[in-house]
């Protein structure tokens, strides 16, 4: 008598019918597609720790991103409901966004928000990844011998679903360490990976280029546009094309949509002083531990 030791099959589920992936109807829109909780519940804890989001950020989310204050621009509305709406259509619209705007407008807030709710609520993998970090990354696993960057070290940053690329253009690296980052965004383009970008410079393509484009708009020669080259100071008006080149910044446009945060730093603006006095003020709890002191002492 032959006796099969092979055991059944799991039964698949019944609602996505086990491709982890389920239809939901929207009203006034067409249905859309999200992951399957059977997918989602027992993965998210796990999702959490391998997206390597730093402790700074991790109180982050959409909910808690503020744009209605004193000298609030317009522009953090828009961007908010941009980034929830990227939220939604995920991942019938894999395109990702590109965030710029000026120092503490909220831009990495809103990129960590987007990839702890596609965590969240669609079990989707995710990756934290700071600019500065990965040139790093790339300068300690350069063997010299080879001229090579150990590739495989990078994997994770090629292959996960979706990247948060944090302060892009933040440091300028050499040219073979930029040649790297290049073959990544261009590794995720070519297989449709999602990217999300934050950067702290203006999205206009480099100074030449402009300088160029100027010149045959006033159809001025050269020798004169060099005469009349001006010498501004450094920082964030220096655009992003001169920090990634102009051919990269080109890719990254056919990448993301753009999300421009404008206003003032909130780190040192009305929203950094609002916290600081909220936190000034004693709790409930304080004021009678204080009063229980002052007691005390009057008794003695």
């Amino acid at each position: 008598m032959v006796t099969s030791s092979s055991t059944a099959a799991p039964p698949q589920c019944p609602v996505c019918a086990g491709t982890g992936w389920k239809t939901v109807a929207v009203a006034g829109k067409s249905s859309r597609v999200t992951r399957c909780e059977c997918r989602i519940d027992n993965r998210i804890p796990s999702l959490i720790k391998l997206a390597s989001i730093p402790e700074r950020y991790q109180h982050c989310s959409l909910a808690d991103f503020e744009t209605e204050f004193d000298g609030a621009d317009s522009s953090l509305a828009t961007a908010r409901l941009a980034a929830g709406r990227f939220v939604e259509e995920y991942p019938i619209e894999k395109a990702g966004l590109l965030f710029t705007g000026q120092i503490g407008t909220g831009k990495t807030h809103l990129a960590v928000g987007i990839i702890k709710e596609l965590m969240n609520s669609k079990g989707v993998p995710c990756l934290f990844c700071d600019y500065r970090e990965l040139l790093k990354e790339i300068q300690n696993s350069y063997n010299p011998q080879v001229r090579t960057t150990e590739l495989e070290i990078l994997r994770p940053v090629f292959d996960v679903e979706v990247l948060l690329l944090d302060e892009l253009g933040a440091a300028k690296p050499t040219d073979w360490v930029w040649d790297t980052v290049s073959y990544i965004l261009n590794y995720r383009y070519n297989q449709k990976k999602t990217t999300i970008i934050t950067t702290n410079f203006p999205d206009l393509p480099s100074r030449e280029t402009q300088n160029e484009q100027e010149r045959k708009r006033q159809k001025i020669t050269r020798r004169q546009q060099l005469d009349a080259e001006y010498d501004e100071p450094l920082g964030d008006k220096i655009p992003l094309g001169d920090r990634i080149t102009d051919r990269m910044r080109s890719r990254i446009h056919e990448m993301c949509r753009v999300v421009v945060l404008n206003g003032i730093d909130f780190r040192t603006g009305p929203r950094s002083t609002n916290r600081r006095i909220q936190n000034s003020i004693p709790s409930e709890r304080t004021l009678g531990e204080l009063k229980r002191l002052q007691t005390e002492r009057d008794k003695e």
